[in-house]
């Protein structure tokens, strides 16, 4: 079974509070804030290891990133993927989902026209930074393959490469059974697995492991569909949320406390609900 996944670097949540936004192109500033994979991603990467260790095949991981994405590459490559492709252009630069997708599609059938055809295509559910979900189902429409999101569990029986594989969806009161033919693209979120560590062996190997890097002139984009001209998605209004805290402290008689409490929570907008509806 020969496996795509898509990988994406960012940044590295205990730095969150280091993040800048350019109040003009309302993009993220993550310069000097380091970066990790994407903590789904890496998931995906996990399942795709599994599948392989089951059915035989090659791993190829993609992401489009800066020149420095290629040190997170090299950490999947460690976990055990074969081959890694870094998409890396400025023409790529302030890419919204749509734009993305294009482009690792663009990506993906580059690859699939040297000979690496897939059978599935993995990715995380969504990214940490941006948590939108669009990407799995729009690299699936592009690619004009089934696609499926939001998966927490990935089963194949026999010992060649199936013509389908069983996925479950994960919600409160139960799960979703889903039979999905191959070729495909399926979204993973974190409930699926636990990533493996990478041993000292696994990075040595993965010094080794075949790497590429594809610009725009690699890929031969339609240049209207990709970075910011390809990109029709156009932020509003982006702030960064004010996370300090403080302490009150109220005295008085336990009456006048929790009136006191009511009257600062109303103060903030909130509405509190009793035993009649809503108090005003």
């Amino acid at each position: 079974m020969n496996i795509g996944v898509l990988v994406k670097p960012v940044p590295d949540p205990e730095q969150y509070n280091s993040i800048a936004i350019d109040p003009e192109t309302k993009r993220l500033n993550r310069a000097g804030v380091p970066a990790i994979v994407n903590p789904a991603d890496k998931c995906a990467v996990e399942a795709a290891i599994t599948l392989k260790e089951k059915f035989g095949g090659r791993i190829v991981v993609f992401a489009m990133a800066p020149p420095d994405g290629r040190e997170k590459l090299m950490e999947v490559l460690a976990m055990g993927a074969d081959e890694a492709v870094l998409v890396s252009d400025r023409e790529f630069g302030g890419a919204d989902t749509l734009a993305t997708s294009y482009t690792l599609v663009k990506a993906i059938e580059k690859k699939a026209s040297e000979g690496d055809t897939f059978d599935l295509i993995l990715s995380g559910n969504e990214s940490a930074d941006g948590a939108t979900g669009h990407v799995p189902a729009q690299v699936g429409e592009q690619l004009g393959c089934n696609h499926l999101s939001a998966v927490v569990q990935i089963d194949a029986e026999g010992d060649e490469t199936p013509e389908s594989l069983m996925v479950f969806q994960k919600f409160e009161n139960g799960k979703n059974e889903f039979e999905i033919r191959l070729p495909a693209v399926i979204g993973v979120t974190r409930d699926i697995n636990k990533p493996r560590y990478t041993s000292a062996m696994g990075v040595i190997k993965a010094k080794k492991k075949p790497f590429d890097t594809y610009d725009s002139e690699a890929l031969s984009p339609d240049k209207t569909r990709i970075g910011i001209e390809g990109s029709p998605t156009k932020a509003g209004a982006i702030f960064t949320p004010d996370t300090g805290r403080k302490t009150v402290e109220l005295t008085g008689s336990p009456e006048e406390i929790a009136d006191e409490l009511v009257k600062r929570i109303k103060a903030t907008g909130v509405k509190i609900i009793s035993g009649g509806g809503c108090r005003e």
